[in-house]
């Protein structure tokens, strides 16, 4: 065993062509570039985060707040010049770091905005920040040609694949539940909302499609990072990878640009040669011109492993943290960001809130359109951590408002995943007395006879 482990770390430091790290570089920049513009064209950032009176703040970043009209359309600014910045590799680390931040902050405001494809996206930019993505096809290579490295250890380029490849898996494992394979749940429920589609329409109310998708959608995911690595497979295996991810744009447009980043960013697989050969396009030199390593300094060497391995031990931690809760995950919701369950479920609900001063027994009934907008409202309805923390919000509202101890209750209904309606909240537990912690939530009613 410790001969095999020697040769894996062995391999993991044998030079490689740095190609696919700067194709991977220009790739990302260009496409969060494009992303950018789209969500500004569309008017979302003032939609988002402009508009609401209130955010969803995640827990232990209550200091995170939008900085208005002007100061969040600088921000979006930022985000488009430094992405132009990363596609061309000038000021390059000073780019990606800009880009990290601006970005992390813009999605740590509201959780309402929470997609699993930003979360990559933060993820991604914060290891290009660490990675020598600029030593090659880059600006700063142009402007400083002491720079320029042709080749790198293969755990750099490695890193970025590893993260896809988690991305992938987690996304698969989640799909290996009774709803999805045994039920074929929610696809049964989406994909009669597409008959419309031309061609495939008339398929799409036919059960076996349902579970086609689903059980070819557990499969892929799980797999496919395995087929990807895999010099013979890879070509075919990306073939795969443009057909399920753009079926899947065609078929569900609401889950938005998370198709196409995962399709670029799969062709971090393709091997150094390929991406050489793509790069001997757009200039005249190549590797022949000499070879040039890179590496860290054997001092921060020992400092970056224990680095790495913290980050990826924390990656496949997180997305199984839901083992630490009881009762059916989609219900209560615990732990399920930040782990890669990806068009798992279809949950909806409604919830009216009262507010009661106990001192004098008045109550109020609340208006969620007062406060929220109606993208905030849909999610709030339907995950417990956005119901307590607007509870509270609306404790501390009518405190300012005269009332002495406000107290919060809920009224919620939710169904999930075609079962009807049921109860969702304790109506008689005060929401506002209820910590904002990540303990269980047990003011949450059970999934009666069907917990899972």
């Amino acid at each position: 065993m410790k001969t095999f482990l020697k040769a894996q770390l062995k391999n993991l430091q044998r030079p490689v062509s740095i190609s696919p790290l700067a194709t991977f570089r220009v790739l990302f920049g260009l496409m969060m570039l494009a992303g950018t513009i789209r969500f500004w064209m569309n008017g979302w950032i003032t939609q988002q985060y402009v508009t609401p009176k209130f955010y969803f703040t995640y827990m232990g970043f209550d200091w995170v707040h939008p900085l208005g009209n002007t100061g969040m359309h600088v921000v979006f600014a930022l985000i488009a010049l430094s992405t132009v910045l990363i596609a061309a590799g000038l000021f390059y680390r000073l780019a990606a770091i800009l880009f990290f931040v601006a970005f992390t902050y813009v999605e740590l405001i509201d959780v309402t905005n929470y997609l699993n494809h930003y979360y990559f996206i933060s993820l991604v930019s914060f290891l290009l920040i660490w990675l020598p993505a600029n030593r090659y096809f880059s600006l700063d290579v142009r402007i400083w040609p002491n720079l320029k490295r042709t080749h790198i250890p293969l755990w750099v380029i490695g890193v970025i694949r590893l993260q896809i490849g988690v991305v992938y898996i987690f996304a698969g494992l989640a799909k290996l539940n009774p709803d999805w394979m045994l039920q074929a749940q929610p696809m049964k429920i989406w994909l009669p909302a597409k008959s419309h589609l031309p061609v495939i329409g008339s398929l799409m109310y036919k059960e076996w499609v349902a579970y086609l998708f689903s059980w070819f959608g557990a499969f892929y995911d799980v797999f496919i990072a395995f087929f990807l690595i895999n010099r013979k497979t890879r070509p075919v295996a990306y073939v795969f990878v443009l057909g399920f991810h753009i079926a899947t744009a065609i078929v569900f447009p609401g889950i938005g640009m998370f198709p196409y980043v995962m399709i670029i960013s799969s062709f971090a697989f393709f091997s150094s040669g390929y991406h050489q050969k793509l790069l001997n396009r757009f200039q005249k030199s190549n590797l022949c011109n000499g070879v040039k390593i890179y590496n860290y300094a054997p001092i921060l060497q020992p400092v970056l492993a224990i680095c790495i391995g913290i980050y990826f031990l924390i990656q496949f931690i997180v997305p199984v943290r839901f083992l630490f809760y009881p009762g059916h995950l989609f219900w209560y919701e615990e732990g399920y960001r930040f782990s890669w369950r990806v068009m798992l479920m279809e949950k909806s609900g409604n919830t009216f809130f009262t507010v009661k001063e106990p001192s004098t027994g008045k109550t109020y009934e609340v208006e969620n359109r007062e406060f929220l907008t109606p993208l905030q409202d849909k999610m709030m309805s339907t995950q417990p951590d956005m119901i307590l923390r607007y509870a509270h919000y609306l404790a501390d509202v009518y405190a300012k408002r005269g009332l002495k101890k406000p107290a919060v209750y809920a009224q919620c209904f939710v169904a999930l995943n075609g079962e009807r309606s049921r109860p969702y909240v304790n109506t008689a537990v005060n929401l506002a007395a209820q910590p904002l912690s990540w303990q269980h939530y047990n003011w949450v009613l059970p999934f009666t006879n069907h917990e899972k």
